[in-house]
C-alpha cells in the first residue's frame, strides 16, 4: 500500500475520532514518524476536528447559577426540617435523656471537618433535588434540544465526511496559502481538483469579515488575477467555490460583499504559489 493509499484508507479519520483499534493506532503513530505526507494529512484532519468543534460549541446558559442559588434560598425559607429527635417515640427519648451526657468538643478539627463536609453534602443534594426537578419540568423542551442537537452532530459528521473525501482524492491538489507582511499569522488552503478543475477553500484562521465584506479567491494564471470565487462559512472545503482551468498561485482579498472586478491589493490577506 503506497502512501495516498494509505491515507485514503479512512485510518486517519478513524485516529482522530478515537475508533482506531490500538493495533491500528501504533502503525499510525510509526508512520507519521517517518512520513511527512501522511503527518501533514493528520495535522490536517485534526484541525479540521478542531474547526468543527469550535464552530459547534455551546455555551451553558449563563442565568443557570443564579437560578439555582435562588432556588436553594426559597427552599431554605420554605422548608421545615424536623429535628430527628422529633422522630423518636417518646419512651426512647426518655431513655435518651435518662442516659449521660457526653460532652463533644466541636472546635477540635475533627469535628469541624465533618461540620464542613456535611455542609457540602448538603448543599450537593439541594443542588440536586433542583437540578433534577427543573430538568424533569422540563422534559419536553430538553428532547426537542436533544434531538436538535442529534441533527447538528449528523450534518457535522456528513461535513467531516465531505472533508475526507476531499483530502484522500489522488486528483486534489492541495495549495498553502500564507500571510502576507501585513498579515504574517494568517493562513488558508485551496484544494484544487485537476480532473474536474473545481477549486475548494477552506479559510483557515483567516477572522471572520466584518459586516458589508466577503473574502473573495483569485486564482492568478499569467500574472493576471482571475476571480475564482466568494466564501461563505457554509462552503468551507465542501461547496466548490468556481472552475479554474489554469492557475500558478492562489490569493484571497477582503472585499466589499458581492466581491470585485480587480482584487484590492491593500486588503490581499494570503496567498501561496502551486
Amino acid at each position: 500500500m503506497n502512501t495516498k493509499e494509505y491515507i485514503s484508507s479512512g485510518i486517519i479519520e478513524l485516529y482522530v475520532l478515537g475508533l482506531a483499534s490500538r493495533e491500528e493506532a501504533g502503525i499510525l503513530e510509526c508512520v507519521i514518524k517517518n512520513n511527512e505526507e501522511v503527518r501533514a494529512a493528520l495535522e490536517e484532519a485534526q484541525r479540521v476536528m478542531e474547526d468543527l468543534a469550535t464552530k459547534g460549541a455551546v455555551e451553558p446558559p449563563k442565568e443557570l447559577r443564579s437560578q439555582i442559588w435562588s432556588r436553594i434560598s426559597m427552599q431554605s425559607e420554605t422548608e421545615d426540617i424536623k429535628s430527628p429527635d422529633a422522630l423518636m417515640p417518646e419512651q426512647q427519648r426518655s431513655d435518651l435523656q435518662e442516659k449521660p451526657e457526653i460532652k463533644k468538643d466541636f472546635n477540635k478539627p475533627g469535628w469541624r471537618t465533618m461540620g464542613i463536609a456535611a455542609s457540602l453534602l448538603l448543599f450537593a443534594s439541594i443542588a440536586g433535588n433542583i437540578i433534577w426537578m427543573s430538568e424533569r419540568s422540563s422534559n419536553n423542551s430538553k428532547i426537542i434540544e436533544l434531538n436538535t442537537e442529534i441533527q447538528k452532530q449528523q450534518f457535522a459528521l456528513q461535513s467531516i465526511q465531505q472533508k475526507w473525501n476531499l483530502l484522500s482524492n489522488p486528483d486534489v491538489q492541495k495549495v498553502a496559502l500564507k500571510g502576507t507582511e501585513a498579515h504574517a499569522d494568517k493562513k488558508a488552503t485551496v484544494f484544487w481538483d485537476k480532473k474536474t478543475k473545481k477549486v475548494y477553500l477552506n479559510a483557515g484562521n483567516l477572522p471572520k469579515a466584518p459586516e458589508g465584506m466577503q473574502y473573495q479567491l483569485w486564482a492568478i494564471a499569467e500574472g493576471t488575477p482571475v476571480n475564482a470565487g466568494m466564501y461563505t462559512e457554509q462552503k468551507d472545503s465542501e461547496t466548490a467555490l468556481s472552475i479554474i482551468q489554469n492557475a500558478q498561485a492562489f490569493a484571497i482579498t477582503l472585499e466589499t460583499e458581492g466581491g470585485s472586478a480587480v482584487p484590492t491589493m491593500e486588503n490581499m490577506y494570503v496567498i501561496g504559489n502551486l
